[in-house]
Formats: C-alpha cells, structure tokens, sequence
C-alpha cells in the first residue's frame, strides 16, 4: 500500500491549560516528525496523526497514551506529521511541544 496512513485518537479529561498560542516543533523529514499543538474547546486531547510508516497504530496508541498519562492535559489538539520517528523521538518531540505552550507538568 502507498501513501500516508491518518489515525484519530481522543483523551477525555484533563487538566485546563491557561491561554496559549499554537507552537510547532520539529521538522519533517526521515525519520522524524513535527508536532503542531493548538488550543481547543472543552477537556479533551484530540491528536491527529499522519504518518508515513503504515500499520503501526497500535504503537500509536501506546506511546500517545502514555503522554496523556504522563501529562493529562485538556483544551488542545495536537498534529502530528511523521516521516517515520520511532517512538522516542515521537515521545521527544510531544514534550516538547508541551514545554512550549508551558503545559509541562510541575
């Protein structure tokens, strides 16, 4: 199969984030990703994600549901570009993001 594989996750609950503008880390390009977080309506996390590497969504899950755990944030929505970043540059760049927009955890 060619071409890009989207997948939709949602996390419901989480903790407010204050006013924020939209940040953007990293860059596409082999083997990375960026990561685009944008505020939203409501206590959700939506994360979009489109990736070159086809048939990895339960990997997906697992590293986007840890950093839902690990930070639980609400009110935003998060993109994700990737040109196949394996799930600690996935992870990386996700934190950064956060770090961005001042959501780390205290």
């Amino acid at each position: 199969m060619v071409g890009m594989e989207t997948l939709h996750y949602a996390f419901d609950g989480g903790r407010a984030l204050p006013p924020f503008a939209p940040a953007l880390v990293g860059v596409v390009a082999s083997g990375n990703l960026e990561v685009l977080v944008e505020p939203a309506s409501g206590t959700g996390c939506r994360i979009d994600v489109d990736t070159s590497a086809r048939g990895f969504g339960p990997i997906w899950e697992a590293v986007l549901r840890d950093f839902h755990a690990r930070h639980g944030l609400g009110g935003l929505v998060v993109s994700i570009h990737d040109m196949g970043a394996t799930p600690a540059v996935v992870s990386l760049r996700l934190d950064q993001a956060i770090s961005a927009i001042g959501g780390a955890t205290p």
